[in-house]
């Protein structure tokens, strides 16, 4: 199947609408109580078993609308199935939760790799959309690998010292808010590194 484009409201529905529902279902069934084949799951759990689901669903609207998924979001449907597994089978919200932090330190580990074997590979993945010069490219994958790294420390201790709650409002919207917003701001800093279009230029 070839790439397709599709609108990018449709798009940003299918990637972000997943975690939103998880979010909304789990408002609305956080203090019951579940009783399935005899054994009892609270309302965190039941709702993070119907986000997988829903994520695969998406993730299949989105790959037959586009004809393409990229590694970072098959890599985390693996780990939402993988872990969402663990917690229905152990009966333990502590899998799901601990998730995140596997998730962004995979990621602080692969750019950390590549920074020791003196390469980028975030330029690997985004260089067809940031023209960059290396330099800027190395420098944005140094930031952008502590910047996982800290999320993933974050994630460790807040879903230690807080709430159910508060980690699900924070897993929702403050972790991908401080994301972009950290990746949009290293891309305006790193602007003197661009490489313009040899179209451009002669205009």
């Amino acid at each position: 199947m070839t790439q397709k484009t599709i609108n990018p409201i449709l798009k940003q529905t299918l990637e972000l609408g997943p975690t939103v529902a998880f979010f909304l279902i789990y408002l609305w069934i956080k203090e019951d109580v579940f009783v399935i084949a005899g054994t009892e799951y609270t309302g965190f759990i039941v709702a993070a078993l119907i986000f997988v689901p829903i994520l695969l669903l998406a993730m299949g609207v989105l790959w037959w609308l586009t004809g393409k998924l990229s590694r970072m979001q098959v890599f985390t449907a693996f780990m939402v199935i993988f872990f969402g597994g663990l917690t229905a089978y152990f009966n333990d919200e502590r899998f799901f939760k601990m998730k995140t932090s596997i998730v962004y330190g995979v990621m602080a580990g692969l750019l950390g790799i590549g920074l020791l074997r003196g390469q980028s590979y975030l330029q690997y993945v985004m260089e067809e959309f940031i023209p960059m010069q290396q330099e800027g490219w190395m420098i944005f994958t140094r930031r952008l690998c502590f910047g996982f790294a800290a999320l993933a420390v974050a994630n460790e201790v807040i879903w230690r010292t807080q709430s159910t709650e508060t980690w699900v409002k924070l897993e929702t919207f403050a972790f991908p808010i401080v994301l972009m917003m950290f990746i949009w701001v290293q891309i305006i800093g790193l602007q003197r590194y661009f490489i313009e279009e040899e179209g451009a230029a002669e205009d």
